[in-house]
């Protein structure tokens, strides 16, 4: 597991490695300095002219500290100080004199001159308001340099647990962050300020973040793996689940589709599908595998005779919000005893009816919005959430007690008292059309063969979006479908399958 702490969470991981374990402030910052130059050193820049702009705080003494590193080493070294050092901390203060010492150049003005590298040492971790005015001269003057741009932890103005850009930021080539990155480094904007993120380990201790549910994270591929359902040679269709898709409206097959295609691709033992009888031709001829039952109004004991046959119930992909889906909807979320997944128009109709909510409110029901979806459920504009997309989901999945997926170039799923997870995979080949209702599909079955509702959002991410890069690897960024999406699950777990039995 990678955790990505924000800059509070890391600052108390330093204060927890300082002050408990013992580990000199100092140590640390020379540590973080030396993995800086030797990165930089492995990259083989042209190291002519090297200009480290530092701010008052530890990250500034960090620049410092790797700008007497190079200095030392006979190098035309200048530090451009930005802060005041009436606000500088103790260690910046002894690296200012350590750097003066070596011979490197201090001022207090980038100015005209050109420079092969340029190292921001400005900010760090610790920003809580907007760079403005001078500071946002400044980085505005850095970026508009030609030399390689180096970030140390974290771009200047980036904020460290959004990845928002507080007023300006610095646009680095590359950074070298410190232990493990910083939840900003991975969700946009931040992670294209970033560039490339190199993490450096320097002796920070992660027990703080283990104990603190608060902390999001990554899980690895072998933690991926291990949440793979373990099929038995010895299993039937009934070993993996009987699904029940409510999905699609008159005329609007293809979400429901998707669903089943994806679910089946998962390995889900039995698909029905639940539709209007319009749909049932196409649907039957599409995928024949499914089972297709087909009404023309609304049937309450139909319904709770389909919700006592399924392990699973799926509901929403291109349902409608008319008055027969959401009677269907209501008795689905206040009658269904097995795990739910509510995506699209059952989302919306959540939206518009406060009961919906409550019905599904305890209950292992997990719902997979995107950013407007999630800006309908909750009353929050899209602007607002995507300034702080964890906290929002966190405050939203708390107070309804309902495990969500909010899905993003980054997706991030929560349960209610767990911690949140960031899904790295996928490519901006996927925004098309249908690829939401793939990842339905899949959750819905994982969900089937047993995972709990944090295991199959976090798995169920996670294979969509390697299941886009896989599509995207064969169709280009541009043409693959929703459909080569669920079509390509079955190579991703192949694939771990082979790899893993290689490494046996």
């Amino acid at each position: 597991m990678q955790y990505l702490p924000n800059g509070e969470q890391m600052k108390r991981a330093d204060g927890y490695t300082i002050q408990t374990l013992g580990v000199p402030s100092l140590t640390l910052m020379e540590r973080a300095a030396s993995a800086c130059v030797e990165e930089i050193q492995r990259r083989g820049h042209d190291l002519s002219s090297i200009c480290v702009v530092c701010g008052s705080g530890n990250n500034g003494g960090d620049g410092l500290a790797i700008g007497r590193m190079f200095a030392q080493e006979g190098l035309k070294v200048t530090a451009i100080m930005a802060g005041q050092e009436s606000h500088m901390t103790k260690e910046a203060l002894y690296q200012k004199e350590r750097f003066e010492e070596s011979g490197g150049i201090l001022g207090d003005q980038f100015g005209n001159e050109e420079y092969s590298i340029i190292i921001d040492a400005l900010f760090g971790v610790g920003l809580s308001r907007e760079a403005s005015g001078r500071y946002a001269d400044l980085l505005k003057a850095m970026n508009g340099k030609k030399a390689v741009k180096v970030a140390v932890d974290i771009p200047s103005g980036i904020c460290a647990g959004t990845g928002a850009v507080l007023g300006a930021a610095f646009s680095a080539d590359y950074t070298v962050t410190f232990q493990t990155e910083k939840l900003g480094l991975v969700l946009y904007p931040g992670k294209e300020y970033a560039g490339e993120v190199i993490t450096a380990d320097i002796g920070i201790a992660e027990d703080p973040f283990k104990e603190d549910k608060e902390v999001a994270c990554a899980l690895e591929l072998r933690e991926y793996r291990d949440l793979l359902p373990v099929r038995g040679e010895g299993s039937n269709k009934g070993d993996f689940g009987k699904v029940l898709m409510i999905a699609g409206s008159r005329g609007m097959s293809g979400a429901a589709y998707l669903n089943a295609l994806a679910a089946y691709r998962m390995g889900a033992g039995l698909v029905r599908i639940y539709t209007p009888e319009e749909n049932r031709a196409i649907l039957q001829s599409q995928l024949p595998e499914a089972v297709v039952t087909a009404y023309d109004r609304y049937d309450e004991e139909e319904v709770r005779l389909l919700l006592d046959w399924a392990d699973v119930v799926c509901i929403g992909s291109g349902l409608g919000t008319g008055e027969t889906a959401t009677r269907i909807l209501r008795q689905v979320l206040r009658d269904v005893q097995a795990p739910c997944v509510v995506d699209a128009d059952g989302l919306n109709l959540m939206a518009g009816h406060e009961d919906l909510r409550e019905y599904a409110a305890g209950k292992e029901v997990l719902l997979t919005p995107h950013i407007k979806e999630f800006s309908r459920l909750t009353g929050k504009g899209t602007d607002r959430i995507k300034e702080d997309r964890a906290g929002a989901l966190r405050e939203f999945v708390e107070d309804a007690r309902i495990a969500c997926i909010l899905k993003d170039a980054k997706s991030l799923a929560l349960s209610p008292g767990g911690r949140i997870y960031v899904n790295r995979s996928g490519s901006a080949a996927m925004a098309k059309a249908g690829a939401g209702d793939v990842l339905s599909g899949i959750v819905t079955a994982l969900l089937a063969q047993g995972l709990s509702c944090e295991e199959a959002a976090a798995l169920g991410a996670y294979i969509h979006g390697c299941a886009g890069e896989k599509a995207a690897e064969e169709k280009g960024r541009y043409s693959i479908l929703a459909r080569e999406i669920a079509d390509s699950i079955g190579c991703v777990i192949k694939g771990w399958e082979e790899e893993e039995h290689e490494a046996v």
